[in-house]
């Protein structure tokens, strides 16, 4: 069975940073891409970042470019959001996702979810 636990959510000031972290268990997640959606209230969730298996290739939404970093570790089967000059509208859930797309993954092909993080920016 495959868990994804996502820490590292909290309320930040707008122009503050946050890092997310999120590890994985029941299969070796270095066979794998992963992935952070987020999903902010009335809204559909949508994609944020994803990287390659073995790390050397990342992909963000145009949202996001220039101020998150996506990274994983896949000796310790986790992967990372670092994420800067955090505002508002930044606001949302954000979920860890595993599996086989490759580049940027549409919302349906994720093997697997975490159960989310809470991510809130005050301005």
């Amino acid at each position: 069975q495959v868990q994804l636990v996502e820490s590292g959510g909290g309320l930040v000031q707008a122009g503050g940073s946050l890092r997310l972290s999120c590890a994985a268990s029941g299969r070796t997640s270095s066979g794998y891409a992963m992935g952070w959606f987020r999903q902010a209230p009335g809204k559909e969730r949508e994609f944020v970042a994803s990287i390659s298996r073995s790390g050397g290739w990342t992909y963000y939404a145009d949202s996001v470019k220039g101020r998150y970093t996506i990274s994983r570790d896949n000796a310790k089967n986790t992967v990372s959001l670092q994420m800067n000059s955090l505002k508002p509208e930044d606001t949302a859930v954000y979920y860890c996702a595993q599996g086989s797309w490759y580049g940027v993954p549409r919302v349906a092909e994720p093997d697997y979810w975490g159960q989310g993080t809470q991510v809130t920016v005050s301005s």
